[in-house]
């Protein structure tokens, strides 16, 4: 059994359909991601999740029971607008959070000083909110999340707005939750994140769930024709070529089409019979951000939706 699942969720804002017939389901002790771009419809989606927004049209089961008040209970909720009270101090925000979800005492008091040492905080346990940057506002919120130890974390675009380190310690807080058999649910429009984090997704674009599925199994199913490459020379002679269906620079990495999955050691004898300097040669590999350029780039109305 899943632990959630999300059947034909549908929100409509007067003639706007921000999230049509959103169908998905996260596996127990799962990272599961929802990501697609700014504006797809993931915060209405995690909203209804999250009881903020009656859908229109659907529900979503808690292991086969219509989510209610328990669910609401054994979650933490990261929102994408952070909301915090600026003239509370640091460790009261933390002690009033988890009394809202009916925790308090010394355990408590114990798992929020280890929080705010891990990242950074515990010199500014007694600053009101309002002095601090934006970066440790948004980790005393992530930490206001998870101090009640829920079963379920739903986390709202987590890593916007912080540094490479910070980003690198809330990914292992994250990993480590999953370790000991929690579900984590976060949506994100960076796909790279996704890529490293994810067991499995749910891509949404326009409102529409265009991809779900396992991760690895995705990747599987959509680098069968591809090649992921880094190099140093002019690979242009490839454009135009026969056995090349489509070449997209992606900045560090150039993805490569061919026609037929047998075409990937052709193209590998072309660019070494050109000298060209191959840093990688990938066959049939893909990032998850070109399988979403390659889905999100087409009309979706209509379209099936791709599992995997």
């Amino acid at each position: 059994m899943h632990a959630l699942e999300v059947k034909n969720l549908t929100k409509r804002f007067g003639s706007l359909v921000a999230v049509d017939q959103a169908s998905f389901e996260v596996p127990e002790g799962s990272i599961f991601g929802l990501i697609g771009r700014n504006g797809a419809g993931k915060t209405t989606t995690i909203r209804m999740m999250m009881g903020i927004y009656m859908p229109d049209e659907g529900e979503v089961n808690l292991r086969g029971v219509k989510v209610g008040q328990e669910f609401k209970n054994r979650v933490g909720y990261l929102p994408e607008e952070r909301g915090l009270y600026k003239k509370m101090k640091v460790m009261d925000t933390l002690n009033y959070f988890a009394e809202i979800k009916g925790k308090s005492g010394r355990d408590v008091h114990k798992r929020a000083n280890e929080f705010l040492k891990r990242f950074e905080l515990y010199d500014r346990r007694l600053s009101k909110v309002e002095d601090l940057s934006k970066g440790n506002q948004q980790k005393l919120q992530f930490i206001a999340t998870v101090l009640h130890d829920p079963d379920f974390v739903i986390l709202d675009e987590p890593f916007s707005g912080l540094d490479p380190v910070n980003t690198n310690l809330l990914k292992d807080i994250i990993l480590e939750m999953k370790e000991r058999g929690k579900v984590i649910i976060f949506s994100t429009h960076l796909m790279d994140f996704a890529e490293k984090l994810c067991d499995h997704l749910a891509m949404i674009d326009h409102g529409k769930i265009i991809l779900k599925g396992k991760l690895s199994e995705i990747k599987s199913r959509y680098a069968q024709k591809n090649v992921s490459l880094n190099y140093e020379g002019d690979i242009s002679f490839l454009k135009g070529h026969p056995i090349i269906e489509k070449i997209e620079n992606y900045g560090n990495t150039t993805g490569i089409r061919v026609k037929e999955p047998e075409q990937a050691q052709t193209v590998l004898k072309m660019l070494v019979d050109r000298g060209i300097v191959i840093k990688k040669f990938d066959a049939n590999d893909i990032s998850l951000q070109e399988i979403f350029i390659e889905l999100a780039g087409r009309e979706v109305n209509g379209k099936e939706v791709h599992n995997a």
